[in-house]
């Protein structure tokens, strides 16, 4: 029976991982920069913020078609780097006969959740022990989170059962525009540029997805299936919350990568603004979901 109050503690380096280990409060101490809050578990691993303002971000992350359920029964679920958990709870909400795992640096979940669902606070990149494989392993928004991709791929599938699925949905950066109106002096341009190269520099870049299928077939799965979307960065929102993302996804490379203060990266910021309200630029991101299978 999962517990459904908080987050717990290390399940991926625990020597039975997928039971539960001693229920964690709060990390203490969470780093407080710039006026944002980040996790403190391993902290400034991963280098965006845990806030609320930030977590909002995760709510509209959300791809809960979960295709893969619909082609074989699926019993156990994990998803790696859950965030605020919204996919986890929709997903063990639609199947309660699962069995679903989120792990993340931040414990951001909400305090009630399904009861097939536990939640726990952990590094996506230390060795994983789970005694038992799952069928399915899902992987949302990671892209520049991860240093050694190949290795994640292997590890996923060591933990699938023969026949089970891993399911990647991510960014490619940088911004486009089909009809030339994201120019390369924009305000967008250069900030999602320099995001690249702090990210390159720092070892785990954006736009690692192109990497994806050719380190996955190497990993031995089959089936590699890449679908493209477009996520377009529409007029700017009048959420006071969502219009801080910029923020959010820019401090800290900037600040600790590419050695600006904060006060230069705000400059920027003041440009890229200007040009997210700027109905008349076509940008978006291109989205990838990416699917493959470990042999039978």
């Amino acid at each position: 029976m999962a517990d459904t109050t908080s987050p717990k503690t290390n399940p991926a380096s625990s020597p039975k991982s997928g039971t539960s280990s001693p229920k964690a409060a709060s990390p203490p101490g969470a780093p407080l920069k710039h006026g944002r809050t980040y996790h403190a578990y391993k902290a400034g691993q991963y280098l965006l913020p845990n806030d609320d303002v930030s977590t909002v971000r995760g709510e509209v992350e959300r791809n809960t078609d979960h295709l893969l359920a619909k082609e074989k029964p699926i019993k156990r679920v994990f998803e790696a780097g859950c965030g605020t958990g919204i996919w986890a709870i929709d997903f063990a909400d639609g199947y309660p006969e699962a069995s679903v795992v989120g792990i993340d640096l931040s414990p951001v979940q909400p305090e009630f959740v399904p009861p097939n669902l536990e939640f726990f606070v952990d590094d996506l990149e230390s060795d994983w022990t789970f005694v038992q494989p799952f069928d399915f392993i899902y992987c949302r928004l990671l892209t520049g989170s991860i240093l050694d991709w190949p290795k994640r791929f292997g590890q996923t599938f060591t933990h699938l059962h023969p026949g089970g699925y891993i399911e990647l949905f991510d960014t490619l950066n940088p911004l486009v525009s089909d009809d030339g109106t994201l120019t390369e002096d924009s305000g967008l341009s250069k900030w999602n540029r320099l995001l690249v190269e702090a990210s390159e520099k720092l070892g785990r870049p954006l736009n690692s997805y192109t990497s994806y299928t050719k380190q996955l077939a190497d990993a031995g799965f089959v089936n590699i299936v890449d679908t493209r979307f477009k996520w377009p960065m529409n007029t700017w929102p009048k959420d006071a919350q969502d219009k801080n993302g910029v923020q959010a996804v820019s401090l800290m490379l900037f600040t600790n990568v590419l050695g600006w203060t904060a006060d230069q990266a705000e400059v920027l910021l003041v440009d890229v603004r200007k040009d997210a309200k700027n109905r008349a630029i076509h940008r978006y991101w291109p989205i990838h979901a990416v699917y493959a299978q470990k042999p039978e």
